[in-house]
């Protein structure tokens, strides 16, 4: 007689190194976080296995917490998954938990919000082992003047002028609940908490109040930034290494 095995619903919390993939979405040719843990998945339940993932994090982005959900058919316990996955994924993507969610549990629909955390150094001398996870910036920078023009940038607004994707139809209206700058030893952290991220939106924000801490744009220009509704009036997309998923809210 064959056991019948139950299908249930995984949520997974997911932590890594985006240096060497082109971002979290699968993509045929590619080397990507999601496709990575499909690979693995797939070979644990000997079948196809498609992964759910709350955000979709540019090539070159990190994350501490991404959460994914995943509905599978398999005997073993949620701490033997957890084994498997880890034991068979390359060192640079690690899962932290695996825990049974409600049928209807979805990472991406059912999350409220996200934290990412931007690390720029600001020192004399560039620390060498964490080089991949922060962007160097020479030129002293004014903490004070980017933390004024990151209160312009809080609430609910029209980010058109911070959004990458040109030909983008939906709505770009989206609502940032904070911004945090702290700085220590040099490095500078810029914490952005929102309901949702338009593509490339937090690395277009970072590039903008750059331009205010190195002088080239006053606090107050940020709102004129905003209201053009033109991303040609923003700063560059900083580099994408310096940025990190810190946690996504339910």
């Amino acid at each position: 007689m064959t056991e019948n095995i139950a299908q249930n619903n995984y949520k997974l919390k997911i932590s890594y190194d985006g240096t060497r993939y082109f971002g979290w979405e699968r993509q045929p040719n590619k080397e990507t976080i999601q496709g990575k843990i499909e690979n693995v998945l797939s070979r644990m339940c000997d079948t196809d296995i498609e992964i759910i993932g709350a955000g979709r994090t540019d090539a070159g982005v990190h994350a501490k917490a991404m959460i994914a959900n995943v509905h599978m058919e398999t005997t073993m316990a949620e701490e033997d998954i957890l084994e498997y996955m880890n034991r068979y994924l390359p060192d640079d993507i690690a899962v932290m938990t695996v825990t049974k969610a409600s049928d209807r549990f979805h990472a991406r629909y059912n999350a409220k919000g996200k934290t990412y955390c931007y690390t720029i150094f600001n020192g004399k001398v560039k620390p060498v082992f964490n080089r991949k996870y922060y962007t160097f910036i020479e030129e002293k920078l004014d903490v004070e003047a980017m933390r004024e023009a990151s209160d312009y940038l809080v609430g609910e607004h029209d980010f058109k002028s911070f959004c990458g994707n040109p030909k983008m139809k939906k709505s770009t209206i989206r609502e940032i609940k904070s911004i945090d700058i702290k700085s220590s030893k040099g490095y500078i952290y810029l914490y952005f908490t929102g309901t949702g991220f338009l593509q490339y939106m937090v690395r277009i924000l970072v590039g903008t109040l750059l331009m205010v801490g190195k002088g080239e744009m006053g606090p107050e220009e940020v709102k004129d930034v905003l209201d053009a509704r033109d991303r040609t009036k923003a700063g560059q997309t900083a580099p994408a290494k310096g940025l990190c998923l810190e946690k996504v809210y339910y």
